[in-house]
């Protein structure tokens, strides 16, 4: 089921059938209106048209004393200016009151993969008649995720995007299992892969998250190689200062390359030559 995402300023990029690969990046949370600003233009600068990401709040702090964003009203705001600049705009809403506010300030409503089951949420993003991107849940099987789409789908919302984020394996630790990306294809709906919070290390540093980022280029690699749609990424100017996330997430200076492998990468696999109906 693919579709076009139509940018503020008229602009498109696709999701699915036989598109190029779709761009999603930005930083974990809103730090502050100036940053936000500047990651959208730098990311932009590199990259050409992509959707930019960054929540208002991040209601699943590993610690009650972690950074949680500007909150609904201040964050929506800043992303409201984002989206005046041009820029397509993705945020995470927690609860089914967020859904209709965040819809006015962003293109597409992103459920956070604790949440993918949570009905009444999904209700409420499908009724906005926003793009909904489900993060499929740590331990939610590839072959269940449909069941969660079909609740967006029910309020006659059809443009869904489902998003692997990896697979809890024990305590601290995701993987990837490769196939689960095909077994969300057939499905029918547009998959994405988020190559940063795959290589997070849940917990990992006792009040906080870990990652290992060098791994972020090498997953994302197989994941075009598996022919999905979208690439999902956290970028930050200096991870080392993120307040949230920076552990996983990819350093600005690296995606512009990155990005321009896994654009080649993704032409020679959605080629005539290998690309079928189904997308595999």
């Amino acid at each position: 089921m693919p579709f076009e995402l139509v940018t503020p300023k008229g602009g498109k990029i696709g999701f699915g059938g036989g598109a190029g690969l779709a761009l999603v990046a930005g930083p974990c949370v809103i730090e502050s209106e100036e940053h936000v600003h500047f990651l959208a233009r730098e990311i932009a600068r590199r990259v050409g048209p992509f959707v930019f990401k960054a929540s208002f709040d991040k209601a699943n702090r590993s610690s009650l004393s972690s950074y949680r964003g500007p909150g609904l009203k201040e964050g929506l705001r800043i992303l409201a200016g984002l989206r005046q600049e041009g820029y397509a705009v993705l945020t995470d809403i927690h609860e089914p009151g967020q859904a209709g506010p965040a819809a006015e300030a962003a293109d597409i409503l992103q459920i956070p993969a604790f949440l993918c089951r949570q009905t009444d949420l999904l209700l409420e993003a499908g009724r906005t008649r926003r793009i909904v991107n489900i993060k499929k849940g740590q331990c939610v099987a590839p072959r269940d995720f449909h069941l969660a789409a079909e609740k967006v789908a029910s309020t006659g919302n059809e443009r869904i995007l489902l998003t692997e984020r990896g697979t809890a394996l024990g305590y601290n630790n995701l993987v990837v299992d490769m196939r689960g990306l095909a077994i969300l294809r057939g499905s029918g709906w547009p998959v994405v892969f988020d190559a940063t919070h795959s290589v997070q290390l849940p917990g990992g540093e006792g009040r906080s998250s870990g990652g290992e980022p060098q791994f972020i280029e090498v997953l994302a690699r197989a994941a075009v190689a598996a022919g999905i749609d979208g690439l999902f990424v956290e970028v930050h100017d200096a991870p080392e200062r993120a307040l949230s996330d920076g552990p996983n997430s990819l350093r600005l200076s690296a995606i512009e390359t990155l990005w321009a492998r896994l654009r080649s990468l993704d032409a020679f696999i959605k080629g005539p030559a290998f690309y079928t109906t189904d997308g595999f």
